[in-house]
């Protein structure tokens, strides 16, 4: 595995602890600290999830036209890093709207051009293991994060500024490992994408079947919502404030734990095999979710959930990568982006307002149903393919 795989790995790996301490504690925080509803938080969640996935169709297309990768992964990593302080100062839900916003629009732009680095950095035959291993080194990173909050959580008496003050010191650190760890590749023989200009017209050079991975994906978006409504659950459950980052430490364990040996799998059987048994297991974990009793159960839940995420995020960003040509790498994970981002928005705002008005089991409920939606049409793209 090329050692800049490896670099890129611990880049994200720093950046999701940072992330992850403030994330892990956010929805907690707006809705005993700020007094939030569970359709703000929804609202906050999608918009800022969907911004980043929006934002990375603009920087794929521009990390193609200049044939540069790093340079707009390093200003994502920086704006991510700046917007880390707003969460400590944040007196409103508007002012926490505006941190996640910037924190998200740093996100998108470094988010394409880092996947479209590693696929150039990884020889083909390796390609599923390499998104695998980043992926994996990011979730480490996404597991470490919420186990330091609930450590600050505890030393500083619930003090949630406090934590989202320390949590400026790893985003520090990944900055400075990818702008000075990290050496673009020459990409011999592979123009920048000038010709194409950063337009519509670029569409054209897209292959069929990678299009029938943007409807696969675009689905399976459309059947999550924002893990914050995990942690809404557990601490509608009885889960204490200080201790709510248990619920991202668990599903990042898992997810950790197994998207490594699926990227490897995938690299032999092919991605659709394991979407199909993620969104399986998501539907598990939906409804369990949903009928709820306990911690114990809401644990379960949480787990199955971290599961499917193992089981496909890799999956689907390897299969964006062989799909489509080298010279457009960029821009096609910034369209595939684009296409889960708006399915985002609308996961996480419908899940916040069946929160409200018909409750938690409304929420997981719809869940379930639109992943067995998304189970269905998997199945029709992968018919056609």
């Amino acid at each position: 595995m090329p050692r800049g795989i490896w670099l890129l790995g611990f880049v994200s790996l720093f950046m999701d602890v940072s992330s992850e301490m403030i994330h892990s504690l956010l929805p907690v925080f707006m809705v005993s600290s700020l007094g939030a509803s569970a359709l703000a938080i929804g609202l906050v969640e999608g918009v800022a999830e969907s911004t980043a996935l929006i934002v990375r169709f603009f920087s794929g297309a521009i990390s193609d036209y200049l044939g540069k990768r790093k340079s707009l992964a390093v200003l994502g990593y920086a704006m991510g890093a700046a917007a880390k302080p707003l969460f400590a100062t944040a007196a409103s839900v508007n002012w926490v709207f505006a941190a996640r916003f910037m924190d998200r629009i740093g996100k998108g732009i470094r988010g394409a051009p880092r996947d479209a680095l590693v696929a150039d950095l990884a020889p083909p035959a390796l390609r599923g293991a390499a998104f695998g291993l980043r992926q994996a080194l990011d979730t480490v990173g996404a597991f470490l994060g919420p186990l330091l909050a609930i450590g600050l959580m505890l030393l500083f008496a619930g003090d949630f500024r406090m934590v989202f003050w320390f949590a400026v010191i790893p985003a520090a650190m990944a900055v400075l490992l990818l702008a000075f760890g990290v050496e673009e590749p020459t990409r011999r023989g592979v123009e920048p994408a000038r010709t194409a200009r950063i337009d519509w017209r670029a569409l054209d050079n897209l292959p069929r079947g990678y299009w029938l991975v943007v409807i696969a994906g675009g689905v399976f978006t459309l059947a999550r919502f924002s893990e914050a409504f995990l942690v809404l659950r557990a601490q509608e459950r009885g889960l204490p404030d200080a201790l709510a980052p248990l619920v991202f430490v668990l599903m990042n364990a898992v997810f950790a734990a197994c998207a490594y040996p699926a990227g490897k799998l995938a690299d032999r059987l092919g991605g659709r095999a394991l979407l199909t048994v993620g969104l399986g297991v998501l539907i598990g974990a939906d409804l369990v979710l949903a009928f709820a009793h306990g911690l114990a159960s809401v644990a379960l839940g949480v787990a199955a959930w971290g599961l499917h995420m193992g089981l496909t995020q890799g999956v689907l960003a390897a299969m964006v990568a062989a799909s489509a040509p080298a010279s457009l790498r960029g821009t096609a994970f910034g369209i595939f982006n684009l296409g889960c981002g708006v399915a985002m928005l609308v996961a996480s705002a419908l899940a916040g307002l069946l929160w409200d008005v018909l409750g938690p089991a409304a929420t997981f409920i719809a869940g379930a149903a639109f992943s067995l939606i998304a189970l269905v049409l998997l199945f029709r793209v992968s018919g056609r393919a």
